[in-house]
């Protein structure tokens, strides 16, 4: 049997963005930042806010403060630059954008690169939150690892799960509105109106179904009996990731998802996967809720005994 791997889009991509993200939020960005600057203000306020034996510690190793220590006016001059000090200090944007450490309101600055008054006035206290937490790193480095290079790769330490997390939920998205498109194509001389999160088609009864995305489950199709008064027909989960690993988790996430959908008076609940080599015998017992099972590969190929299978149920389900 030969060796095949798929191609090595998802790196590609990832090193695409990492160019991008570097010039924005890391190293490169923090120097061209400070070099934008006087630099008397910024040793200034390094002094106010960082102790002197952490600067002398940075300073033997041929560092300056803010390689590690934030300041309000590099946070005032380019605010992104605080995901710069986040995935420093090793935290995640859902652990760190938190009630829990009342830094939530800054996450706006990062993604925009602006400050509002409001995050303006708390920068301060920002600043000496994260100082305490860096000299805290500081201390608990060994010497060697104290370098301009280390800590730029502590940075990308913490930028590959969300460079990671953020292409599976682009998978997931593209997968989702992948089988929206199929449904659409299979319905299509019936619909009478549509765009691109719903479509409305006439039922050989005369009345209205609606197909549309939803947050939970993916793609929900419910007819309408009366004005307001639905009968919720096929509730559809779709999960994109393409790692046969981690199938039995992505089949789980569809079991309570379904779980929840027939609580809601769902007569059918579908499950679409992204891998091809699924026991579906395996999956049935680990999501007993789920009425169908689906591969996107197959659902794409109208020859396939899949696709026919699953075209024959919406129209059978929809009435048309």
């Amino acid at each position: 049997m030969p060796i095949i791997f798929d191609f090595p889009n998802t790196q590609i991509n990832f090193a695409k963005a990492l160019t991008e993200i570097r010039s924005m939020y890391l190293q490169d960005a923090l120097a061209a930042t400070v070099a934008s600057m006087e630099i008397d203000k910024v040793d200034s306020e390094l002094h106010e806010y960082v102790d002197n034996s952490s600067l002398q510690i940075l300073a033997c190793h041929g560092m300056r403060g803010e390689l590690l220590f934030a300041i309000p006016c590099i946070l005032t001059q380019n605010p992104r630059l605080l995901g710069y000090y986040r995935l420093l200090l090793g935290y995640s944007q859902k652990g760190f954008y938190c009630s829990a450490t009342g830094a939530g309101m800054f996450k706006s600055s990062e993604e925009k690169g602006k400050l509002s008054t409001a995050q303006r006035s708390q920068l301060p206290a920002l600043c000496v939150a994260l100082n305490v937490n860096a000299k805290y790193m500081l201390e608990h480095l060994n010497t060697e690892m104290i370098s301009a290079v280390f800590f730029d790769q502590l940075t990308l330490l913490t930028l590959g799960p969300q460079l990671r997390g953020g292409a599976n939920v682009q998978k997931g998205t593209s997968a989702i509105s992948q089988v929206f498109d199929i449904v659409f194509h299979i319905v299509q001389p019936s619909v009478i109106n549509s765009n691109s999160h719903r479509i409305e088609l006439r039922n050989n009864s005369g009345r209205s179904v609606y197909i549309q995305f939803a947050a939970d489950p993916d793609i929900v199709i419910r007819e309408e009996l009366a004005p307001e008064t639905y009968k919720n027909l096929v509730a559809i989960e779709v999960k994109g990731g393409q790692d046969y690993s981690n199938i039995h988790n992505r089949v789980g996430e569809a079991e309570k998802s379904h779980q929840k959908a027939k609580k809601d008076g769902y007569v059918e609940c579908w499950t679409v996967v992204n891998v091809d080599r699924v026991d579906m015998d395996m999956v049935c017992k680990e999501s007993p809720t789920t009425n169908k099972f689906y591969r996107i590969s197959k659902l794409l190929d109208q020859t396939s005994a899949e696709y026919l299978d699953f075209s024959l149920q919406i129209r059978s389900i929809v009435g048309i």
